[in-house]
């Protein structure tokens, strides 16, 4: 099989699609991703997928606190009951919990912007990756074509005519641009213009750089005198001005450190915002504007997608910055929004379903107490994976609703955490839940005026 063969067949159907249609690289590396990046949000709309709203996670909210309210009320009277039951020595047989089916209701997919992320990636990839690569071969071009005039010079000063000494370094290698300076000496030996053949070679090139010294070269040749000394200087200017240029790409790629270490600043402190102060202010329950309170907001998913937007955003910054076009920094929006997302998925929120455990309460169920003050037991969660063993060291999220105060905090080695929370000082029953991933535990606290 010969892969050499069929290589070159695809070259040249490219080449005559290019020719013939017009097709940009850009139809092709930015076009079609975008395009693929489309439909993969618009599949993930009409399967279901959507963000998370505050609508939705208020009514869950509401519904777990009814329902443990719910549970909590019917366990007192079972338990005053049983009491009164006691005293006049009388047995009442434990009734056994009837189990309501769970409605078997798909479930909400609020993973889209999950989704998003990965559809920004597919868009910008591609094109990313091929002006990184599409630069690279450019300053090779410059280097070259730098090299070819210093070449062409010594020619021109053994008594070799411009048009000559440009066929005769054609058949040499020229590293970088031998393709383009055998397309312009074909165009010489065919009858075109040494000013057309130059110029041709120029815009397949796509130097600005190689464009201004191109026409350097063609002025020289039609205006006679000692070209070859012309050529020579230009060749040392142009090799003078490439270094210039990667001595300040060199010079700003300190920038680059800069934004990128802001970039992770910016995630740790939302960690250290979403662990510790948070919580705290949470737990307050105070009522916002329109009568939302703080527990219901989901700062978590805010802070992500603040900080997806940071990376795209800063990454266009830099790539403008140090390289002087926006297009540029499409290579650093990707890194930048890679490595965010796999720390925000890790520290702040769960991607998609989550991980999954088991919660339970160990102690300090059901207590009953004054409002305003701390519970005299702490309250003991138990955090397992599904396999039944001690999820050690996993942070979980507390809340106290209606109101309260409450720290989240990370497990023991043995999976169990300890918390004693502060519920507020009107009578009736405080949710306290527990959330690690996308399992949640709750118990109960009751609290109870001085007239009680």
């Amino acid at each position: 099989m010969n892969i050499e063969k069929y290589r070159l067949q695809i070259e040249r159907y490219i080449q005559i699609l290019t020719l013939r249609y017009d097709v940009k690289r850009e139809y092709l590396t930015l076009g079609i991703p975008v395009f693929i990046a489309f439909m993969i949000l618009l599949t993930a709309v009409l399967t279901g997928h959507s963000f998370v709203t505050d609508e939705a996670a208020a009514g869950v909210a509401v519904s777990d606190e009814d329902a443990a309210r719910k549970a909590a009320y019917e366990a007192l009277v079972a338990e005053m009951e049983a009491a009164e039951a006691a005293e006049r020595g009388e047995v009442i047989p434990a009734e056994k919990e009837e189990v309501e089916p769970e409605p078997d209701e798909e479930q909400p997919k609020d993973d889209l912007d999950h989704i998003m992320v990965f559809a920004i990636l597919v868009a910008i990839i591609p094109y990313s990756l091929d002006s990184f690569l599409e630069k690279k071969k450019l300053q090779k071009r410059e280097v070259a074509f730098s090299e070819f005039l210093y070449k062409l010079s010594e020619l021109m000063r053994g008594g070799i005519d411009p048009v000559k000494g440009f066929i005769n370094l054609s058949k040499t290698n020229l590293g970088a641009i031998s393709s383009h300076a055998q397309d312009a000496a074909s165009s010489m030996v065919l009858g075109r213009s040494f000013d057309e053949s130059m110029h041709k070679m120029s815009e397949s090139m796509k130097s600005r750089l190689v464009a201004r010294y191109i026409d350097v070269v063609v002025q020289a040749a039609y205006t006679g005198g000692n070209v070859a000394d012309l050529l020579f200087r230009t060749s040392e200017d142009m090799r003078s001005v490439i270094a210039i240029q990667r001595e300040k790409e060199a010079n700003l790629k300190q920038y680059i450190v800069i934004f990128y270490l802001a970039q992770g600043i910016i995630i740790m402190l939302t960690y250290i915002l979403s662990t510790s102060l948070l919580p705290l202010i949470q737990g307050v329950g105070m009522e916002m504007l329109g009568g939302a309170g703080l527990s219901d907001i989901d700062f978590e998913r805010g802070f992500f997608h603040m900080i997806i937007l940071n990376a795209l955003f800063g990454g266009l910054i830099v790539g403008l910055i140090t390289e002087g076009e926006m297009k540029h920094g499409f290579k650093h929006s990707a890194i930048l929004i890679a490595l965010s997302y796999v720390a925000c998925v890790t520290l702040l929120l769960p991607a998609g379903a989550g991980g999954s455990y088991m919660i339970n309460v160990i102690s300090g169920d059901g207590q009953e107490v004054m409002g305003g003050i701390p519970l005299q037991d702490p309250i003991v969660f138990n955090v397992t994976d599904m396999d039944g063993n001690p999820a050690a060291n996993t942070f979980v999220k507390l809340s106290i609703n209606p109101s309260g105060t409450i720290t989240s905090s990370m497990t023991e080695d043995d999976g169990t955490m300890a918390v004693t929370p502060i519920p507020g000082s009107e009578d009736g029953t405080y949710i306290v839940t527990a959330t690690a991933g996308e399992s949640k535990g709750t118990a109960t606290i009751i609290v109870k005026g001085f007239d009680d």
